[in-house]
């Protein structure tokens, strides 16, 4: 019998647990560990809460966790609850799927001014993590400057920009839901070191900011380059600048329809953030060109008046007490997933912050692969009875799947009308409610 103890319990987590079962059957115990009451990682606190349609995929995780030889380890975190070393003398394979929930640092003048927000924590908090709940960003202000040109950005720039009405059937907490509908904000600025063929924004998103009620995209057209040169890009690219330009061509009639404007600013490098009485104001910009694919200083610089800063810039893994972490790359150091002798990583913790939710799935599969190679069948360990007996001896408070269920119950009993749940924002909550 081998034994698999995996830490995350996000998508890599489940995708590499259903390898697992899919290759030895019942020959094999996984144990999925997260130190939330809660799984699911990224799905239920990263993903936009008004796309919907990409939360669903847990219905496959939650087929995978009700299996017979798999199990959810929750409310446990390794390297404080448990130590690194005492789960390699109970388990064959212990592989890290812990994600990147940390951002990429801001590192320029001003970034600790009130009120410049990472992303894992701006969207933490508006997706109920017990980390970020209590974040409180200041709305009142008119003016948010979104810096990076990927998803989250828009991801940011949208939910900064939308009508109450247009959160039905959504699951955004209530405490950010009032927030945002009270926010003051008139114009978001989505800042881009680059040029519209280096964003990393897909169709599909950037295609929402073209139905918001209350909210319009601007695109200067001087920023686009010429139409032909779009021919050499890939086609999920080209269909994103594509949008780039339908937002360049929007009627300034429209734009003055809306309350809010969203707007692109390209070729525009972050230098400092500014601000009186501990707050920022404003962020000095300056203007970039783009050779080779790469961003070059120009010299030219100017302000942009910022009350709200939010930088999407990037993630970085969690740094475990007894494994290798690479702090320059943010991640774990690994050979095909191979850390160290019984230590692997898969996701985000393995390659960085990259891909899809998808793109987990062969990498979960391709690292048990390399499991196998490594410890054959394995049986030498205890596995699960063995960590059961240590967390009874330590008093560790295990929530199991079915716990869970309970706790999913009651966040569905307790939702507003038209969204599918409310979230419980705080552990203790979460604990609560599977007791009740």
């Amino acid at each position: 019998m081998r034994h698999i103890a995996i830490v995350g319990s996000g998508p890599a987590g489940y995708y590499t647990a259903e390898a697992a079962v899919k290759k030895w059957g019942e020959d094999v115990r996984v144990d999925v560990f997260d130190r939330l009451p809660v799984p699911y990682g990224l799905i239920r606190t990263g993903v936009a809460p008004d796309h919907q349609s990409i939360k669903a995929v847990s219905k496959r995780y939650e087929k995978v966790a009700l299996t017979d030889n798999v199990r959810f380890v929750g409310n446990v975190a390794v390297g404080t609850d448990v130590t690194v070393k005492e789960l390699q003398d109970l388990y064959d394979a212990i592989v890290f799927a812990t994600g990147a929930p940390h951002d990429r640092q801001l590192d320029i003048e001003g970034a600790d001014l009130e009120n410049v927000i990472g992303s894992a924590a701006f969207v933490g908090w508006y997706n109920g993590h017990p980390q970020f709940a209590d974040l409180d960003p200041n709305l009142a202000g008119r003016n948010a400057v979104v810096i990076g040109m990927g998803n989250v950005a828009l991801d940011v720039a949208r939910i900064l920009s939308k009508e109450r009405c247009e959160f039905e059937g959504s699951d955004i907490v209530s405490h950010a839901l009032e927030e945002l509908c009270g926010s003051n904000i008139e114009t978001v600025t989505i800042l881009g070191r680059r040029g519209p063929h280096q964003i990393m924004m897909t169709p599909k998103e950037l295609g929402e900011l073209m139905h918001l009620d209350r909210a319009s995209p601007h695109v200067d057209a001087a920023d686009l380059p010429p139409v032909d040169d779009d021919a050499i890009l890939e086609p999920g690219l080209r269909k994103s600048v594509t949008l780039l330009r339908d937002f360049a061509a929007i009627p300034e009639s429209i734009h003055g329809e809306k309350r809010i404007a969203i707007e692109f600013d390209f070729f525009a490098s972050p230098v400092s953030l500014r601000g009186t009485g501990g707050k920022v104001s404003e962020i000095e910009v300056e203007r970039t060109k783009v050779e080779a694919g790469r961003a070059i200083s120009t010299g030219e610089t100017y302000t942009i008046p910022a009350d709200l800063v939010v930088s999407c810039i990037g993630y970085r893994s969690s740094p475990i007490d007894g494994v290798p972490f690479d702090e320059r790359a943010g991640r774990f150091p690994n050979d095909e997933g191979r850390i160290l002798p019984g230590l692997y990583c898969v996701g985000w913790a393995k390659r960085g912050p990259s891909g899809t939710i998808g793109t987990n799935r062969p990498d979960g599969y391709a690292v048990i692969d390399v499991v196998e190679q490594d410890i054959g069948p394995g049986g030498r360990k205890r596995g699960r009875e063995g960590f059961d007996e240590l967390a009874t001896s330590r008093g560790i408070d295990v929530v199991t799947f079915r716990d869970w269920q309970k706790i999913e119950q009651a966040e569905e009993a307790a939702a507003r009308h038209g969204s599918p749940r409310e979230k419980f924002v705080d552990v203790e909550s979460m604990i609560a409610a599977r007791d009740n």
